[in-house]
């Protein structure tokens, strides 16, 4: 008899975070009376239907063994590597052996802390029976404008069929990491899943999630989340 997939989520926090100018990086910050990854994780702990976690941390954190998390479910602390793809690549070795190949993982910016128990939903319904799995993603809404040496506008870009790709970006256990391992072999940092997905021949679907699903690059997105959080827009 044939059993159901699992859903892992795998959360990659070795990033440094240099643009925010902070003491620490940025997954560490206080946001709404935790820190950043804190939130991100709670996410997908409360979630019933997320069987594990697996988050990277940076070789010489000092941070995370100071956090308050309390799990029921497995949750697996690797170190991360120099680029976000090699700290997801780590995490999904981890899962090596709990992990099936069917099963799916969805993958995580540890620096997106809204992303609300709707939009995680929909994107396991949508993609749950896909072939190829997908992600979270909104249409891009504003004129985009292609910058020359000088910048000045050089051109205005057409933004029909363009989306900003979120996270979590969701793939068969088995498919990612041989996407991913191959992307690796090439030298190729990307710098999401999906694209080492199209690398290996794949088409993601996109799945329109909420703008409010931020990643936290300055401060004013700090705000910004805290803002969210604080209006419960995120559960």
């Amino acid at each position: 008899m044939s059993t159901s997939p699992d859903f892992w989520a795998v959360i990659p926090a070795a990033g440094v975070g240099r643009r925010m100018g902070a003491d620490r990086p940025k997954q560490y910050l206080a946001l709404a009376g935790r820190t950043v990854l804190e939130h991100t994780l709670e996410i997908f702990i409360r979630s019933p239907r997320i069987t594990g976690l697996a988050v990277a941390i940076g070789g010489e954190d000092e941070y995370y063994r100071e956090l308050t998390i309390r799990s029921d479910k497995p949750l697996l602390v690797v170190h991360g590597g120099e680029e976000r793809c090699h700290s997801v690549l780590n995490a999904l070795r981890a899962l090596k052996h709990q992990a099936a190949d069917d099963d799916w993982v969805l993958v995580h910016d540890a620096a997106r802390p809204c992303l609300s128990d709707e939009d995680l939903t929909r994107l396991l319904d949508t993609l749950r029976d896909d072939p190829v799995g997908g992600l979270l993603a909104a249409p891009v809404a504003d004129t985009l404008k292609r910058a020359d040496a000088e910048g000045r506008v050089a051109q205005t870009v057409d933004r029909a069929g363009l989306w900003r790709a979120f996270t979590p970006q969701m793939f068969r256990y088995a498919m990612l990491v041989e996407a991913m391992e191959s992307a690796r072999q090439q030298g190729l940092l990307v710098t999401d899943e999906a694209s080492a997905m199209e690398l290996a021949g794949h088409a993601p679907r996109l799945v329109e999630g909420s703008p409010a699903n931020l990643k936290i690059t300055s401060p004013a997105d700090l705000a910004l989340a805290e803002f969210f959080l604080g209006r419960g827009q995120v559960s």
